[in-house]
């Protein structure tokens, strides 16, 4: 199986020249919160090299849990930065573009319709990929990535407008399924982007954690590991790190403890006092704390302690997937 070269701390994580007979192909990947952007560089051993990697929040699900369509200004700031994205894929000398589609265009009752204007503005064609897909791709990433223990272990991606829950042993999935529950649909649902007391975290965490019941029939694993937005921008708070280094990111540990510190740091604070937080990433000040809510209801249903992090995600198991021998 093909392998990835841990990227650099730059968006430009590799060597730009590209390697005679390399590959090299983009993933732009459409979240609920963000876009996020991988151009990778295949070598003829096989082997994938960053070349470029970035995530731009755009909130494409802003508001649409009220309204079942997407918002027109969340259209015009997507469509923005994904033509960007794939006008720098081009420039840089990608044979192929992908671009896949989550939750929030899974859902929304106009994402045919946004769907065309991307391909007839950017030229990129999105497609849009089940729960359970969304979940075995992410599984590969981590398998190619920090790499799985023999034991049991499960992975999940919690991202602005769902979870992807998927559960193997010794490399091999058993069980995968999405949930639901996101930050960006929590936030929304139970007005977290503010100062909030006990009495409104308690309800957050209760219907969390219906949302995640799940859950309640799977056996505790050996190993958990956490990917997404909310699980690498709290390992970057906890790290301290004033500069996002995906290096670092890769393999760290989250405990529950340090998620329980988050939480209550997140809870007394406004969105500007959030974003002052050393390793508070751009776009991610408002929902922090329903993310922080939901990887602390998976360690509880998961009987878990800690968990390591993933900074590769569902672009990196496109990649492998369509394209490695």
């Amino acid at each position: 199986m093909s392998t990835l070269t841990p990227r650099r701390a730059s968006q430009t994580c590799g060597e730009d020249p590209k390697a005679l007979g390399a590959l090299r192909v983009a993933v732009i990947d459409l979240g609920t919160n963000s876009v996020k952007f991988h151009l990778g560089e295949r070598d003829a051993d096989g082997r994938w090299q960053c070349v470029q990697d970035r995530a731009q929040a755009t909130r494409l699900g802003d508001g649409l849990r009220e309204t079942g369509m997407i918002a027109p200004a969340a259209w015009e700031r997507t469509i923005a930065v994904v033509c960007a994205m794939a006008a720098d894929a081009r420039a840089a000398g990608a044979a192929q573009i992908v671009a896949v589609g989550t939750m929030g265009l899974r859902t929304a009752k106009n994402s045919a319709a946004f769907i065309a204007a991307v391909q007839a503005q950017c030229g990129v064609s999105i497609e849009v990929i089940e729960g359970a897909e969304e979940a075995r791709l992410a599984y590969l990433a981590v398998q190619t990535g920090v790499g799985l223990p023999d034991g049991a272990v499960t992975v999940f991606d919690t991202g602005g407008g769902s979870t992807q829950v998927t559960v193997g042993r010794a490399g091999q999935v058993l069980e995968r399924f999405s949930l639901d529950l996101g930050a960006v649909r929590v936030t929304e649902q139970f007005g977290l982007g503010v100062p909030v007391g006990r009495e409104e975290l308690d309800k957050a965490l209760a219907a969390i954690a219906r949302e995640l019941a799940r859950l309640d029939s799977v056996a505790p694993p050996d190993a958990l590991v956490g990917l997404g937005g909310a699980v690498t921008n709290l390992a970057s708070v906890s790290l301290g790190m004033t500069q996002y280094d995906p290096n670092r990111i890769q393999g760290a540990i989250l405990t529950r403890a340090e998620l329980g510190r988050q939480i209550a740091l997140y809870a007394g604070l406004d969105g500007a006092g959030r974003a002052a937080i050393p390793g508070m990433q751009p776009g991610r000040a408002d929902i922090i704390l329903a993310g922080a809510l939901i990887v602390s209801t998976l360690l509880d249903k998961l009987g878990q302690e800690r968990l390591t992090v993933s900074d590769r995600g569902l672009r990196h198991g496109v990649l492998i997937d369509r394209f490695s021998a």
